[in-house]
């Protein structure tokens, strides 16, 4: 048999698909890993087909995975450097959207296994906001990241790159490959097009170099790496260490798979991935057609068509009673232009027992497309006069009804007929959110617990974010209130009502100039310049928070006061704030039966919010952040001192000394409809 030290190097192959595992964890290969044993905590899981499923779409209660080789490495045997080693892996990320994902994920070699202490979204579940940057952590990765975070100096939102003790890479290229069947040229490779990909990482001790290359699976190796850095990891990792992967949830819900893994401790490659042997990765979408259906299909929609045209006279006949008002520049508008016979019919004629409710803005009527299985829409009527031309008004309509996320309304199109804009949304069955914070009891279909009231914040906020920062261009909503907050079927909160925003390039000024909105949500700036950026949103959505979590209008007419004061919602939660017991403001509806830090935490974010200058408050990415415990929210400024006495009790300055409710209340009141816009007050 040997020697003792030649057993103990010898390589033990476990033909089951999974392990292929060298005495002391210095040599291991998963094809798949059903058996595998590995280290899991947090999301990951090991599917029944035997993936690795770091993260998922579903459970967000445990925002982490990090999946582990069961034994620890040993880099160093009886010599001072760290040993060479090179790893292969093949991985996917499946994202609910194309071109939209939460952070990525991460290869890393740790000290150990527990990373209780990192934090989820942009940290990948490996470091936090403390110990970022801090050498103590020993820690090398290479991290695959799909979100740009400017706090890291990423390079983009796909990209992949070389970390040591940080998220600030050591070096860091866009994801890609070179050809070396296209004489080296550079492909692109997107890292949430939901193909498997294959990575190779290797760590050259003599040389003290590390290389990253990949490609899509299932091809060979490329000649060039994406990335060569000379680093010592010598100084970094230590004797003993865990080899793994690491990734983190965020508000958009991503899967994050590893198909395959193998790893190679001292010279040589890693041993070879069996691609035979791989599971496969859960179908995605609807099934593939047939081949007689290719063939069919060309053939029926052709005689599809001829009987279109056949029919065609008699039809247009029909159509002639449903006129609109159609002009050559909307053609390009193609399928985002609904005919009015359809949404005519949808509504039952517009009849007054589909009505939803009616406003400033227009009515809203509830709909059922036709057809089998037609969708449920919502259709708002709205005036056709606007100051802004109407080619320009349908561009951004058109533009906007892009935008996809699953906290906003669909914007699905328009109709233009004799003086009305139509516009066409997703129906939303549960109606506004308005109805169930301040509706009667009688017509109150269910009380909003505090757990239902976060979430529709934090969707709220999730959807801001989107079209802020994360959209092709910035989408300034410009009416955020509870009322324009729809609740879908599971009593999610998704913004809608986009008949006032507008947009802009990212880095463009907005030319904005008229005030529109409702009273109590304006920002200060609008009244003095009339333009509304993506910070006067912001405003608007503090003012939301207070609110949902107190269950009163941002500004209420005193009907007992003679002198014809209002209440001011935000002078209310200042006050209790004052005095040491925000919380106090809460809704009393919810009685004791709330997280009273999350609480304090939403009212001082309102507050936060509402600062008179711009400038000072957060932008949406800082309050989904302050929001789901990635970053500490900063102290209020303790300058808000008592200045008179009102009705028995102390009162203090209003928010600011620059500025109050009661002046932008009183400044709105004068002006007039039509500069107000499309939506009153309520």
């Amino acid at each position: 048999m040997g020697s003792a030290k030649a057993w103990r190097q010898m390589v033990v192959l476990v033909v089951v698909g999974v392990p292929i595992v060298s005495a002391g964890g210095a040599e291991f290969a998963y094809d798949g890993f059903g058996g595998a044993g590995l280290a899991l905590d947090g999301m990951a899981t090991v599917t029944p087909a035997g993936l690795l499923e770091l993260t998922n779409d579903t459970d967000i209660s445990m925002p982490k995975g990090h999946a582990f080789h069961p034994e620890p490495i040993t880099f160093r045997r009886r010599r001072p450097t760290a040993a060479s080693f090179s790893t292969t892996f093949v991985f996917a990320i499946v994202s609910e959207f194309l071109d939209l994902s939460t952070s990525g994920f991460a290869f890393l070699v740790a000290p150990s296994t527990d990373l209780s202490t990192a934090m989820p979204s942009q940290y990948l579940g490996v470091f936090n906001g403390t110990d970022n940057g801090d050498a103590r952590n020993r820690i090398f990765a290479v991290e695959f990241d799909t979100v740009r975070n400017p706090e890291f100096e990423d390079i983009n939102n796909n990209h992949v790159g070389v970390d040591v003790n940080s998220l600030n890479s050591s070096a860091a290229a866009p994801a890609g490959y070179y050809d070396d069947k296209a004489d080296g040229a550079f492909r692109d490779l997107s890292l949430i097009s939901r193909e498997p990909m294959q990575v190779w990482v290797d760590y050259d001790a003599g040389n003290t170099e590390i290389t990253v290359a990949m490609a899509p699976a299932r091809r060979p190796r490329p000649k060039r790496p994406l990335l060569s850095k000379r680093i010592d990891l010598s100084t970094v990792i230590t004797d003993t260490a865990y080899v793994g992967f690491s990734s983190a949830s965020s508000h958009v819900l991503v899967k994050h798979y590893v198909l395959g893994w193998s790893f190679r401790l001292g010279g040589g490659d890693a041993p070879a991935l069996d691609y035979a042997k791989l599971p496969k990765l859960p179908r995605i979408g609807p099934k593939p057609r047939s081949k007689a259906l290719t063939v069919a299909l060309p053939i029926a929609t052709t005689a599809t068509v001829l009987a279109v045209v056949a029919i065609g006279v008699s039809l247009l006949l029909r159509r002639l009673r449903y006129a609109e008002l159609r002009e050559d520049w909307e053609v390009e508008y193609g399928p985002q232009r609904f005919a009015f016979k359809d949404l005519y019919d949808a509504t039952g004629g517009f009849k007054d027992k589909f009505l939803l409710g009616a406003g400033g803005f227009g009515t809203v009527y509830k709909g059922m497309l036709p057809g089998p299985g037609g969708a449920e829409i919502a259709v708002k009527k709205v005036s056709h006069h606007s100051r802004q031309g109407m080619k320009e008004f349908v561009a951004e309509v058109v533009s906007i009804g892009h935008l996809r996320h699953r906290s906003l309304v669909p914007l699905l199109g328009y109709c233009r007929r004799k003086g009305e804009l139509l516009l066409v949304y997703d129906y939303m069955p549960n109606g506004s959110l308005d109805r169930y914070l301040h509706g009667r009891a009688a017509d109150e279909p269910v009380f909003l617990d505090w757990g239902l009231r976060l979430r529709i914040i934090l969707g709220v906020a999730a959807g801001l974010l989107y079209m802020h920062e994360d959209w092709k261009q910035v989408v300034i909503h410009r009416d955020i209130k509870a009322s324009n907050v729809l609740l879908d079927g599971e009593m999610n909160g998704r913004l809608g009502d986009f008949g006032l925003a507008r947009l802009h390039d990212h880095g463009a000024d907005p030319h904005t100039t008229r005030v529109v909105g409702t009273m109590g949500y304006l920002a200060p700036e609008l009244m003095r310049a009339g333009k509304a950026t993506a910070l006067s949103d912001v405003f608007a959505f503090g003012v939301f928070l207070l609110e949902v979590a107190c269950g009163r209008r941002p500004v209420e007419e005193d009907a007992d006061d003679d002198a014809g004061d209002c209440f001011l919602l935000v002078d209310w939660v200042l006050w209790h704030w004052r005095n040491g017991a925000i919380t106090g403001a809460v809704d009393p509806r919810l009685g004791s039966e709330y997280d009273a830090a999350e609480a304090d935490l939403v009212l001082r974010l309102g507050l936060a919010c509402l600062h008179p200058s711009p400038e000072a408050r957060p932008s949406m990415r800082q309050v989904t952040q302050y929001l789901d415990g990635s970053a500490p929210l900063p102290e209020l400024p303790a300058t808000y001192m008592p200045s008179s006495t009102f009705a028995g009790t102390d009162r203090y300055q209003p928010l600011f000394d620059s500025w109050s409710v009661r002046q932008t209340a009183a400044a709105m009141s004068a002006a007039t409809v039509s500069d107000i816009g499309l939506s009153g007050g309520r």
